[in-house]
């Protein structure tokens, strides 16, 4: 029997690929003597490196960056087979800052920047860069300054960081722009499709979350659209509304315009770089999960990936999640056929984070039971 486990991590509590190991011990309890393939997996968000690392056997790279107040932290990026991984949490990722510092307005993503510039001088062509867990709002004016682009106003003074100074800029000059930028291949992990601008834009969607109030989501919407003029008429082409450009505080929109960079859907890429159907082939179950699966986990959560490369080889697919929430037998139609929670009993959101390793271990031995009660059954 040949099981593949490929979860996402369970934010607060595990890694993908402690969520990974954990599994493998439930079910080892029910299969002992089963092959087990852990395959880390991640949606472009925090803990993409670590996951692609780990599962393809990389390396991290260090680096010293700017964090979104401009604070000197050590970023990373990974490299994979040959190709430099990023994402941009690791400099200007929410998790760096205190709930009291959040603040869209100022927040900067230059030391992703900074980051992606390290690896492009480390020799990189091929670089996949994943941008979940933003604190920024900047439209990736932050990043295009670090690479070298110089955002200007109509006094041709350079613009300060973060996204409320967007609504000054009049100009962009690419002169000074690194010439490693140019032959790169750019490709952006993206799990949401929002456009830049609007009630379904970075600023109504992401900013409340980063510590913008509705007058403040106001403004940086404003500052955003200045900003998507000026870099539009700058390229000669509309960039605002293709899906994802709304992504990490409009990140996505800047590594378009600064990068020409592809967003792709972020579990499709990294399932790419994993060679998912590669190791697959063969397997008579997957396991995958997710920290909370729902209705809104159709729209590219790792879970409805993994499902959708493992239901062409008719493979089945069990998930292991920490919570069932409103909507989640949507996943049904989507290739997922049973979800097993972890909690086993009524208990506050603290508990279930402190006691998620052993529920992880008891609800892969419980589905699994259940999986083998099928077994005989189907065998009668």
């Amino acid at each position: 029997m040949k099981i593949i486990i490929a979860s996402d991590s369970y934010k607060g509590s595990n890694t993908s690929l402690k969520v990974a190991g954990l599994i493998e011990k439930g079910a080892t309890a029910v299969f002992p003597d089963a092959e087990y393939i852990k395959i880390p997996i991640a949606d472009g968000g925090e803990g993409t490196v670590e996951a692609l690392v780990s599962g393809l056997g990389g390396k991290i790279v260090s680096v010293r960056a700017d964090d979104p107040l401009g604070r000197r932290v050590e970023a990373f990026y990974g490299i994979v087979e040959g190709k430099a991984v990023l994402e941009m949490a690791a400099a200007s990722g929410l998790p760096l800052l205190k709930e009291n510092e959040k603040n869209p307005r100022i927040a900067s993503t230059y030391g992703t920047g900074e980051v992606l510039l390290a690896a492009l001088e480390g020799g990189f062509k091929d670089i996949t860069i994943g941008i979940g867990g933003s604190a920024t709002n900047d439209g990736g004016a932050g990043l295009a300054q670090a690479l070298g682009y110089k955002l200007l106003n109509t006094e041709g003074k350079e613009l300060p960081r973060g996204g409320a100074a967007l609504a000054d800029i009049a100009s962009v000059d690419d002169t000074a722009v690194s010439p490693l930028i140019r032959d790169a291949r750019i490709h952006v992990a993206c799990d949401v499709d929002n456009p830049l601008l609007g009630e379904q834009g970075a600023s109504a969607v992401y900013g409340p979350q980063k510590g913008a109030d509705p007058a403040m989501v106001k403004e940086l919407d404003f500052a955003l659209s200045q900003f998507a003029d000026v870099v539009e008429t700058w390229k000669g082409k509309p960039m605002r509304d293709i899906p994802g450009a709304g992504a990490a505080g409009g990140l996505g929109f800047g590594l378009v315009a600064f990068c020409n960079a592809e967003i792709k859907s972020g579990i499709d890429t990294i399932l790419d770089l994993v060679d998912f159907e590669s190791k697959i082939s063969g397997a008579d179950l997957v396991i995958t999960g997710e920290g909370k699966i729902d209705g809104q986990s159709i729209r590219g959560k790792v879970p409805i990936g993994v499902a959708a490369r493992s239901k062409p080889a008719g493979i089945p697919v069990l998930a292991v999640v920490g919570d069932i929430g409103k909507g989640a037998s949507a996943v049904y139609e989507y290739g997922i056929d049973s979800i097993m929670s972890t909690v086993d009993k009524a208990m506050p959101l603290k508990e279930a984070i402190a006691r998620s390793a052993e529920c992880l271990v008891d609800a892969a031995e419980r589905a699994c039971r259940m999986i083998k009660i099928g077994m005989r059954i189907a065998g009668r």
